[in-house]
């Protein structure tokens, strides 16, 4: 992980995007801090192609509904999400965590569900409860590519996709092969999953950058996608990188 041992500034990406004709993104949470928070905010204040924050706040504080309220008067803020990758399975269907999620729909935020493959069953039960939340899973879910881990996966996240309140975003693929060793065409039946259970409307492009880098280059991830897109769905591309994030996120 030596590459991201440095800082990750605005300037860094910004000339990034721009080789790669990105207009804007959304900055993720990395950290569980309200500090992290308020400094992402700020960088979106300072950074016109920083659109929108996807924060992180405590979903089982006492507080809870003060803390929103006062939070949705930031117009940069639009969702939350918690590193729920590293909590135990079950760590998400705690009642005081779930009725936390729901009470984002009362602020018009949206959640970002970030975990990995072996969680998705939590992760079922946990959508079953919200019927009224936005909601998109990052990274497909962090499948295990790395040894070619299929069925489970497709099964679960084709149930997920039957919820039309349930969106998906295409990121994080690289980090789950072969760091060394990968090609184009080891993504290719993940995306066509995706793309066919969850239509271009509800499915965006995420960059995982700087995390990417361990793995690939930001070019890398664009052109893994936007080759799969051109070769599967015709006008996919407009959906999957620019309009689902500005209807999920409210832009």
């Amino acid at each position: 992980m030596s590459a991201l041992r440095r800082d990750f500034l605005p300037r860094n990406l910004q000339w990034l995007m721009r080789a790669n004709g990105i207009d804007a993104c959304i900055a993720v949470q990395a950290r569980q801090s309200d500090e992290e928070t308020r400094w992402l905010l700020e960088l979106a204040e300072a950074n016109d192609f920083i659109a929108g924050v996807v924060g992180w706040v405590d979903l089982r504080s006492v507080n809870l509904d003060r803390i929103l309220s006062d939070l949705s008067n930031n117009r940069w803020l639009k969702g939350f999400r918690h590193v729920l990758q590293a909590e135990a399975d079950d760590f998400m269907l705690e009642p005081k965590f779930i009725a936390g999620v729901s009470s984002l729909a009362e602020y018009d935020f949206s959640y970002d569900i970030l975990v990995v493959e072996r969680q998705l069953e939590s992760v079922r039960s946990l959508v079953d409860r919200l019927p009224e939340m936005r909601l998109v899973i990052d990274h497909i879910a962090k499948p295990d590519i790395l040894n070619d881990s299929w069925d489970g996966w497709a099964d679960s996240m084709a149930a997920l996709a039957k919820h039309p309140n349930v969106y998906c975003k295409i990121s994080g693929m690289v980090t789950e092969a072969n760091w060394n060793n990968w090609a184009s065409e080891t993504f290719e039946r993940y995306i066509s999953l995706v793309l066919q259970e969850f239509g271009p409307e509800r499915l965006m492009f995420g960059s995982d950058w700087p995390v990417c880098t361990v793995a690939a280059s930001y070019p890398d991830v664009i052109e893994i996608v936007r080759s799969a897109l051109n070769r599967e769905y015709a006008g996919a591309e407009e959906y999957v990188f620019g309009a689902t994030a500005k209807q999920f996120y409210k832009l």
